[in-house]
């Protein structure tokens, strides 16, 4: 039912994510029946993998996926994000922190009210963003690596479906 990743010397597995692969003690166990489990286990493997190999960019997939949205057209709101994150509005904030530090993002006034503020990329955010999107491009390609090209559409589909309500 598992298969173990792949090692990459360059982005080597994480220990959170070395506990979790490979391992076919429960293969058979009644949890893995369960549609949320599975989910939740996918994302957590994911997002291990990903954390792993973002670490070079000072970067975790909070971070990325803050810049990311940050780089859109709409220009996001703090609260915006957390909702779209499903994130509490404090984790925001503190990720808004970390990425402004790093210079990649600034806070300013939301032209549509101005007691909100909009998060946009500097010109580095968008430097680094590039990146992160080659780095987590990556880890997915590794954390998919036992499904073919036609199962991947499928599950991108599936995913979007579900998480799109």
């Amino acid at each position: 039912m598992t298969q173990a990743v792949e090692q990459d010397w360059e982005h080597p597995t994480p220990p959170e994510l070395q506990l979790m692969t490979g391992n076919t003690l429960f293969a058979d166990a009644r949890l893995v029946q369960d549609p949320m489990f599975l989910m939740n286990r996918f994302g957590s493997l994911g997002s291990a993998l990903t954390n792993g190999y973002l670490r070079q960019l000072d970067l975790k997939v909070r971070h990325y996926s803050v810049l990311s949205l940050a780089c859109e057209p709409q220009a996001p709101t703090q609260r915006e994000l957390s909702d779209f994150l499903v994130l509490d509005p404090s984790q925001v904030v503190a990720v808004v922190d970390h990425l402004e530090k790093l210079g990649l993002v600034e806070r300013e006034p939301d032209p549509r009210d101005r007691r909100s503020k909009i998060i946009v990329p500097t010109d580095r955010g968008r430097e680094v963003l590039g990146q992160a999107e080659l780095q987590a491009g990556q880890a997915a390609a590794r954390v998919q690596s036992n499904l073919t090209d036609p199962e991947r559409a499928t599950l991108q589909m599936l995913l979007r479906k579900l998480a799109s309500g």
